[in-house]
């Protein structure tokens, strides 16, 4: 299977990996989701950032947050639950001290934004927007974790659109929004959002879940529940991003438990121009690029030349 191990690929007519998303230009489609790849520079000893199409750093509020009390995190069968809920010391703090630190590696760096209301959305964008080295934005509507916000908008149409065109009109570089799985039919989110000013749509952020502990009779985690993440959400991310790309324009982002370059040419096959790796980080944090080595090597196996040829391939006569 591709990338399920370190192989050294030789002999490679190197295929053509890059890709343009709505302007935003990547060196191939392989990005890491926001929350699994903290801030980028925890993984440099094993991943050379510049290799990236993009990295999205951990979720970012106007105001500090300390997150939700633990426990927080449990391991599932083929996954994980998190609860974390966007611990992060503010929109403040990423610009005085990690944005220096990050504006001179050769990737894109793409900081999701959050908030309990909308003008938290806005404030916080205003400042990213002022970035001189940040081409985007991912806007997290979709977080299952968190009290407030975050998948209160996300899983109505209008809330979703309102929050969206709210943020359009104060940041004017790329705008992707992050779509929450939790909703009976995220074809009209995705709609919704596009509409309202969406450059492109990622999804899908995490699936509600929980789990209880029968020794103590208890919820495993403080929140009860919390968002699913893992191989195991897979084939419902495959389908949803697969409705998804049939029904809007602009370009769609799929992840949920991509662990191996295999998994991720079944979402460029079923219509994702990109992905993002994510609960694969903490298995392996060299999967990223991998996963890069094991996309070039299935296209030069297969005869093609250029990634674009195989996303959505599987709708083609």
């Amino acid at each position: 299977m591709y990338g399920r191990f370190r192989i050294q690929y030789k002999g490679f007519n190197m295929a053509d990996l890059k890709l343009n998303l709505n302007g935003l230009k990547l060196k191939n489609p392989v990005m890491t989701a926001s929350g699994t790849f903290g801030y980028g520079l925890e993984f440099q000893d094993f991943v050379d950032l510049n290799k990236l199409g993009a990295f999205i750093v951990k979720g970012t509020t106007i105001n500090q947050r300390e997150g939700n009390p633990y426990p927080r995190m449990s391991e599932t069968p083929s996954g994980m639950l998190n609860a974390v809920g966007l611990q992060n010391k503010g929109v403040d703090y990423f610009i005085e001290n990690i944005y220096p630190l990050l504006k001179d590696i050769n990737s894109n760096v793409i900081v999701n934004v959050s908030g309990a209301t909308i003008s938290d959305y806005i404030a916080t964008a205003e400042k990213i927007n002022d970035l001189n080295h940040i081409p985007a934005i991912e806007l997290n509507i979709s977080c299952p974790n968190v009290k407030e916000g975050g998948m209160a908008f996300g899983t109505n149409v209008c809330s979703a659109a309102e929050v969206v065109a709210a943020v359009r009109k104060v940041y004017n570089k790329h705008l992707m929004v992050k779509l929450s799985p939790n909703v009976t039919d995220i074809r009209a989110i995705a709609t919704a959002v596009e509409t309202a000013g969406a450059d492109s749509v990622s999804l899908i952020n995490t699936l509600m879940g929980m789990a209880v502990n029968v020794k103590t009779r208890k919820p495993v985690l403080s929140t009860v529940t919390g968002g699913l993440s893992g191989a195991c959400v897979k084939p419902v991310a495959l389908r949803m991003v697969w409705q998804v790309a049939s029904v809007v324009k602009i370009p769609v982002v799929g992840l949920g438990g991509i662990m191996n370059a295999e998994d991720a040419l079944e979402f460029l096959m079923a219509g994702a121009n990109a992905i993002q790796i994510g609960t694969a980080n903490f298995i392996d944090p060299t999967i990223t690029m991998k996963v890069i080595e094991g996309i070039n090597a299935y296209l030069d196996e297969n005869g093609f030349t250029s990634v674009k040829e195989i996303v959505g391939i599987i709708n083609q006569a």
